[in-house]
């Protein structure tokens, strides 16, 4: 018996695998024990409707993107992502608002014993937790954002009005397989027989992949960049995005908080999935739709998406942590205007990070860090990697004392970038 919150979620960690903290040891590539758990609690994942999104990047934008626009048009909304960054709680949400740690304590006192005898990873148990609370508060519509992969991941137990897969890049090789075409496939396994599907962005050479998996299950497919136009430019610190469809103009200047240019590509899947939901006969208003992506950060709490933490200097944080997220970081530091870039970076060992290393900019002072986590890449490890990429720096391996550290030395019109791992920045703690 667990009394308080801590207590709970000491007995989930000590009790249960977590990919985060281990790696691919605690990766269950088979669904028996969600489906093991789901029934002991009343199978609570056909009690809810869903929409469920998987990709290697952008999953976790467009969740909250769309879980923001449901908010904005009266819908009581549900929301399932990971991993956390600062709370447990953030995993699961309704309308924005955190689980309750009086629920996660109930949750795991009623369920030890299942626990015990499952022996589930972490992953299968939050899943199966976040299903009860969606399912016992009622809720309108669940936005579902797959953990790893799509055909064997934990969440492939609902089945939902829609299914969106953003986009398809290097991540997980050792589980989903080392060929973009595997790790599409792996994807493709969240599309569902009669059940729509978005893909955010077409991409030439596995596009067939997702055309054949949803022919074979009868399901329509759309890709949304071949409907959707979105053109970006920034007025006084926000992005403006001037979006049409078909040509035509659907929003002539959408003012959108997240600032990755990144963004532009997850915008069009959202707006492709609204479409189709709209046909379903859910009430979304263009003003709703407007609404709901210009207050996405303050509806819904998303963090750590180029997310500003300073001015002068300016500092910025992100958690893309895979190549082609970086590819997007380090393009858009270099539209950045600074003196000098100041580049504090950690990573998780069990990645190829070499790919990674070649591509940062040579010309910036390094800060090498360490999350708190087993995983975590050793600094003096990643500073010798990095120096054979002509990468040069210092070893501060707490992130805070890495940004004290760059804030001293900069001036007023540096640039700080802070991220490599999404585990670096959820240890700022000004975040």
């Amino acid at each position: 018996m667990v009394t308080t919150y801590r207590e709970a979620l000491d007995f989930l960690y000590a009790n249960l695998p977590m990919f985060q903290r281990i790696g691919s040891i605690a990766y269950k590539a088979d669904l028996t024990n969600t489906w093991n758990l789901c029934n002991a609690v009343g199978n609570p994942q056909e009690k809810f409707k869903s929409i469920h999104i998987a990709g290697t990047n952008g999953k976790g934008s467009t969740s909250h993107m769309l879980s923001s626009v449901f908010q904005s048009a009266g819908y009581k909304t549900g929301l399932y992502t990971s991993p956390h960054l600062k709370d447990f709680t953030e995993r699961i949400k309704i309308n924005g608002i955190p689980v309750s740690p009086e629920y996660i304590i109930d949750f795991v006192n009623r369920m030890q014993s299942v626990i015990r005898d499952v022996k589930p990873s972490f992953f299968e148990t939050t899943v199966a937790m976040a299903f009860e609370y969606f399912a016992n508060e009622k809720v309108d519509i669940a936005i579902i954002e797959v953990g790893l992969g799509g055909r064997l991941d934990s969440t492939n137990v609902i089945t939902p009005e829609l299914s969106v897969i953003t986009n398809i890049g290097w991540d997980h090789t050792d589980i989903l397989g080392n060929t973009l075409e595997k790790i599409a496939a792996e994807k493709a396994g969240i599309i569902k027989k009669d059940i729509p599907v978005v893909i955010s962005e077409r991409q030439i050479g596995i596009d067939t992949i997702f055309e054949k998996k949803a022919s074979a299950e009868h399901a329509t497919i759309y890709f949304a960049t071949d409907e959707y136009q979105v053109n970006a430019s920034v007025a006084n610190d926000d992005v403006v995005l001037r979006v049409t469809k078909n040509n035509a103009l659907i929003f002539e200047r959408l003012k959108l908080p997240l600032r990755g240019n990144y963004q532009q590509k997850n915008i069009a899947g959202v707006l492709s999935a609204i479409t189709i939901l709209q046909k379903q006969g859910w009430e979304i208003s263009t003003a709703a739709i407007q609404k709901g992506l210009e207050n996405v950060v303050e509806q819904t709490g998303l963090k750590g998406r180029w997310q500003k933490l300073n001015d002068a200097p300016l500092m910025i944080c992100d958690t893309g942590h895979n190549l082609d997220g970086i590819k997007e970081i380090v393009k858009q530091i270099r539209e950045q205007r600074y003196t000098t870039l100041h580049m504090i970076i950690g990573m998780v060992k069990d990645k190829d990070i070499d790919e990674i290393l070649k591509i940062l900019p040579v010309d910036a002072e390094y800060y090498f860090c360490e999350a708190k986590i087993p995983r975590a890449l050793d600094t003096s490890l990643l500073k010798e990697q990095a120096s054979k990429y002509g990468l040069k720096g210092v070893e501060i391996r707490d992130v805070n004392e890495a940004i004290k550290e760059a804030r001293k030395k900069a001036s007023v019109n540096d640039f700080i970038f802070i991220g490599g791992s999404t585990f670096v920045v959820a240890e700022i703690e000004q975040l």
